[in-house]
């Protein structure tokens, strides 16, 4: 099944985060995620919602200092409890939002730390919010990030991926399938997705190398999407890309109208 949502995080930022849920609907989308909503209160994002008849299908839990170049927490020995805190921040959000899947930023490995211990502590971190959110019926989800746009980060390749889900041990904790961050990084797409659909939770999507809009660079999307739709796969499929100077109505132009239709 190909069932696409606009990123509100990197899409229509030429508007305040509160307008694009409106600027995604008349775009055609049905469904959007957002990286980290918590600017925002659940009572707006929920009006928003209701407005204009969308689905908020995934969030982040929060990530400490990793967007602003730190090392986050999620794998950081030593800030487990604010990892807690994190995950209880996104709970009401999810829960009250109908959110679908929440998903965990690994962060990176500390220059003084243990690769094996951060490791050790994300696992543990990982599954205390499968368990969390499982208990209120939502998915968790970790990605595996490039090491060229995060140096030092703690998952950057399906085989850590799988690694971490195999330590963790969680029936509700999957994969976030991200074909841009995968692409950088070497991997076969398609071969991914065919030998892991069982453990993935949300697929995202930009092209290589610029994160721009299908058809910007390297990556088949007409191949990636086929084989999507092809697939026992029943989540959503995330355009998470940079629109670039021209704008993401711009952006849209190239790929969307023709998926729009398919999905």
């Amino acid at each position: 099944m190909l069932r696409f949502t606009a990123n509100l995080s990197l899409l229509f930022t030429e508007l305040p985060l509160i307008e694009r849920f409106a600027a995604a609907r008349a775009a055609g989308f049905r469904a959007v995620e957002i990286q980290f909503p918590y600017e925002l209160s659940i009572g707006e994002i929920h009006q928003e919602l209701e407005q204009h008849e969308l689905e908020l299908v995934l969030i982040n839990v929060p990530a400490g200092d990793l967007m602003q170049g730190g090392d986050g927490l999620a794998g950081v020995p030593g800030r487990e409890q604010m990892f807690h805190r994190a995950v209880m921040q996104a709970v009401p959000y999810a829960r009250q939002l109908g959110v679908r899947c929440v998903n965990v930023l690994a962060g990176r490995q500390p220059e003084d730390g243990d690769l094996l211990h951060c490791l050790h502590t994300l696992a543990d971190n990982a599954r205390h919010a499968a368990e969390v959110f499982h208990s209120i019926g939502i998915t968790t989800t970790l990605e595996a990030i490039n090491t060229f746009d995060i140096p030092r980060f703690l998952v950057s390749n399906i085989a850590q991926m799988q690694e971490i889900l195999e330590a963790a041990d969680h029936p509700a904790l999957k994969m976030q399938f991200d074909c841009y961050h995968l692409a950088r990084m070497g991997e076969d797409l398609i071969a991914g997705l065919r030998e892991n659909i069982a453990d993935i939770g949300h697929i995202q999507f930009a092209d290589t190398p610029g994160r721009g809009a299908p058809g910007s660079g390297d990556i088949r999307f007409e191949q990636v999407f086929r084989y999507i739709e092809e697939l026992p796969y029943s989540g959503w499929c995330g355009a998470e890309y940079l629109p670039g100077s021209a704008g993401s109505t711009a952006s849209l132009a190239g790929w969307w109208p023709r998926w729009r239709d398919r999905a």
